[in-house]
């Protein structure tokens, strides 16, 4: 485990950015595990002008993102699929087909579910996986629980979480329920993880999910056990 403090938040975002960039000019057809939020909008946003400056290349590089909420269309503004888009995927040359972001409208979550882990499979697996971290230490949609989930599956949000997005809807009452995610299992699998966590009020959550017992209480606490793992934060 590498443990990074940036100065701020754009020296988080930067120091994120890189190791993303580096990872694509390793590998140029990486497979990014791509995160929502507003930690990785900065590290988005200089991957962003390092592409339109010709520094780095996304036309052969596939992504898949964690998550998304169920029950909102693609076109829906508070849909991950419409964030990656605005925030990342319309403005870098990636390929359409190499964009893949869990559905949340699909009339058979579990075969939506299945059919999110054969993608994974049939790509070769994720070469670097993004991940921030919740209040209550969730990582992706991986809620508290007596388990950890090893594949995509469908969560029902605790009220942290439901509370923690309200800021991003007009009343907490139209914040989703429930979310389709990638499982630990699968996060785990990824080569190499980058975890983010931008403000003071993410710091007591960090160390323990980092230093304390790993327990599903603490979803976030299993990646002491990854072999290749980054962490960037700031106060």
């Amino acid at each position: 485990m590498t443990i990074i403090e940036a100065k701020n938040y754009e020296d988080l975002s930067m120091k994120t950015a890189a190791l993303i960039g580096a990872q694509i000019l390793k590998r140029p057809n990486s497979v990014l595990g791509l995160a929502t939020g507003s930690s990785p909008v900065g590290a988005y946003r200089e991957l962003i002008k390092w592409n339109q400056n010709g520094s780095i290349d996304f036309s052969k590089v596939t992504t898949i993102n964690l998550d998304e909420y169920v029950g909102l269309s693609t076109e829906n503004p508070q849909s991950y699929h419409y964030f990656m888009h605005e925030n990342l995927f319309n403005h870098v040359n990636i390929r359409k087909s190499a964009v893949h972001v869990p559905p949340g409208s699909d009339y058979d979550m579990q075969k939506a579910c299945d059919d999110y882990e054969k993608l994974i499979e049939d790509v070769g697996g994720i070469d670097l996986q993004l991940l921030g971290i919740g209040l209550n230490g969730h990582i992706a949609f991986n809620e508290p629980d007596d388990h950890f989930p090893p594949k995509t599956h469908v969560v029902k949000l605790t009220e942290s979480t439901i509370d923690a997005n309200a800021r991003f809807y007009n009343s907490r009452d139209e914040v989703p329920k429930s979310a389709i995610t990638m499982g630990i299992g699968t996060i785990m699998k990824a080569r190499s993880i980058i975890l983010i966590a931008s403000g003071a009020n993410k710091i007591k959550i960090l160390e323990e999910a980092l230093s304390g017992p790993v327990t599903p209480q603490i979803p976030a606490s299993v990646l002491q056990y990854h072999n290749d793992l980054t962490v960037i934060y700031c106060k």
